[in-house]
């Protein structure tokens, strides 16, 4: 059905359509026909859910994204990249088995907003640069709290005051665990 959909999406005489399947932006040429049709479903049903066959697509724009890494490659270059800037109280909570979200979550601290905005942006260019994808960012201009979102890690950067009032270590981590355990 979806390759039929596209099929006459893409055979309409209109500028270049741009598709957004499942969170996925997709370009496509007019004329292209029942190949590009193919070629779009075949992306867009890869990226299914084997346990409800929902199409899920794949999590944020990895073209050209090294395929060969683990979620533990990618922690260990999150925590050598916060430990490079700097920043303080680093905690990483292991989210394998209690959560679909991540495998690895990072919380760490930096003195300023100024630092906050800088450990982000250095560890999204470092991640940038060796695994060849950007991960997605949130409050990078406030500083106060910047959500970076590698896929297999999630990182969270606080000032000290935003981190000590909502308290994620204590939501995520098990109960006999505190901070810098």
């Amino acid at each position: 059905m979806l390759a039929a959909y596209a099929t006459a999406l893409l055979a309409t005489p209109l500028q270049p359509l741009r598709l957004a399947l499942c969170g996925v932006s997709l370009q496509a040429e007019p004329n292209a026909g029942a190949a590009s049709a193919r070629y779009l479903e075949d992306l867009v049903l890869s990226h299914s859910d084997p346990t409800t066959g929902l199409p899920v697509g794949p999590r944020g724009d990895r073209a050209g994204a090294v395929e060969d890494y683990t979620s533990e490659d990618l922690l260990a270059a999150v925590l050598a990249s916060v430990e490079d800037d700097k920043a303080e109280e680093v905690v990483q909570i292991d989210l394998r088995g209690r959560s679909d979200v991540a495998d690895y979550m990072v919380i760490c601290s930096g003195r300023s907003s100024r630092q906050v905005a800088a450990i982000s942006e250095k560890l999204a260019d470092r991640i940038k640069e060796k695994f060849r994808f950007t991960p997605k960012m949130e409050g990078k201009e406030t500083g106060d709290w910047v959500l970076i979102d590698a896929g297999d890690v999630v990182v969270h950067v606080f000032r000290p005051e935003v981190r000590e009032f909502y308290q994620l270590e204590k939501m995520w981590l098990p109960g006999s665990a505190h901070r810098g355990a």
